[in-house]
């Protein structure tokens, strides 16, 4: 009868211990108020114990043998212990699933603040993509801008010559609109598009530009954001005369450390031109969006220089 006893108000205890839990864990928030919610905690699995003794030892003395000897001292002292092992075992039972409870909830903020973060990358990274597109677009516009310009001169003065030039520049924008939704290509592709592009060139502006290509196949596998050359051509003849007696020379290089070089000498011009504000900044611009190196503008009186850094 003892040991059922103890056994049925251990189950009390622990029922106690964890409908306290439960009770405080939809009122009282360890994350909000956590001093309130221990004071709290502790009171009322004290409380509760003691109520629960007073309840049981009153059950005793109405269902006690009127004949029975009253209990000697040493087992009421021995009462106490019991009575302190009991409170003891509630309140680490208490620590035991408040600590599992707080475990949970740990768990459970770490994988939403992993969700978060990898929700921020994508809506980063979809930012990006969104930002780089655009630049695209921005520098098509800029590459259809100077050849119809060009192009409509052409006609006006032969219109053979028109033609023949419609038909490069249709494959030069083909060679643009296909590799548009690339961030990379090799620089063999563009060293490719270079020489169609020159065609362009020539019968732009005539001999007042030539070009020095100088680039190792050995570097022809190494990627590069598309149309690079073509809008560091374009800023070059822009701020720079074209004259067939005092040519621009334009020398492209590939340096010991993967490096682009494109570089020119400088020629002022004698009035500024229209500009749409393009060429080196929308280089800069998707650079940064790919993460990488970001070019590197070296100029003296007589010498501007770009390098563009080539990724694997």
């Amino acid at each position: 009868m003892d040991i059922l006893t103890n056994l049925l108000f251990c189950i009390g205890m622990v029922k106690l211990s964890l409908f306290v839990d439960n009770f405080l864990n939809r009122n009282i928030s360890w994350m909000t108020r956590p001093w309130k919610r221990l004071l709290l905690q502790v009171l009322l699995q004290i409380t509760g114990v003691v109520i629960l003794v007073i309840v049981v030892g009153l059950l005793y003395l109405v269902f006690q043998d009127p004949q029975e000897t009253p209990p000697s001292p040493v087992r009421v002292r021995h009462g106490v212990y019991i009575l302190i092992a009991i409170l003891f075992l509630t309140l680490t039972i208490s620590t035991l699933n408040t600590g599992y409870f707080l475990l949970g909830k740990w768990k459970d903020e770490t994988w939403k603040a992993m969700e978060y973060k990898l929700e921020a990358a994508r809506n980063r990274q979809l930012a990006s993509e969104k930002e780089l597109q655009a630049l695209k677009l921005q520098l098509d516009a800029h590459f259809v801008f100077n050849n119809l310009s060009a192009l409509s001169e052409l006609i006006r003065k032969d219109q053979q010559l028109g033609y023949e030039y419609t038909e490069n520049f249709t494959k030069v924008y083909r060679y643009l609109l296909v590799n548009s939704k690339n961030k990379l290509i090799p620089l063999s592709e563009e060293i490719k598009f270079l020489r169609a592009y020159r065609f362009l060139i020539k019968h732009r502006i005539g001999d007042g530009c030539r070009f020095y290509v100088d680039i190792d196949e050995s570097g022809s596998d190494l990627m590069i954001p598309p149309l690079t050359l073509q809008l560091l051509i374009e800023n070059a003849l822009k701020h720079n005369r074209t004259e067939a007696d005092d040519p621009l020379e334009i020398n492209i290089d590939l340096n010991a450390d993967n490096e682009l070089e494109i570089s020119n000498k400088i020629l002022p011009v004698t009035r500024t031109m229209d500009s749409t504000g393009m060429g080196l900044k929308n280089i800069c611009d998707r650079y940064a969006l790919l993460g990488d190196k970001m070019p590197v503008v070296e100029k003296t009186e007589h010498m501007f220089k770009v390098k563009i850094s080539l990724l694997q």
